[in-house]
């Protein structure tokens, strides 16, 4: 059975705090990239998105109705109350 050491746990610590300032310094340098990329992409899909849109409604012209003189008549189920507060 091995028991833990002071170097050998001052030299984790350090590997764990190596690692995360690599990690800082390699994100500062790629984030920029990344983002730039990302952005585009989402940029090219709205694009994409606004051209098939476009197509749709040029290829779709619309329908003209043929009874806009006569409203539609919506089926009543109630009467309306209108109610007020009093207050006493």
């Amino acid at each position: 059975m091995q028991t833990a050491s002071v170097p050998g746990f001052i030299r984790t610590i350090l590997i764990i705090v190596g690692i995360y300032y690599a990690f800082k310094i390699l994100a500062r340098i790629f984030m920029p990239f990344l983002l730039r990329k990302m952005v585009q992409k989402a940029e090219q899909n709205f694009k994409q998105q606004a051209g098939n849109f476009q197509q749709q409604n040029q290829q779709t012209p619309p329908n003209p109705t043929t009874n806009q003189g006569t409203p539609k008549v919506k089926k009543q189920i109630g009467e309306y109350v209108d109610f007020e507060e009093i207050k006493e």
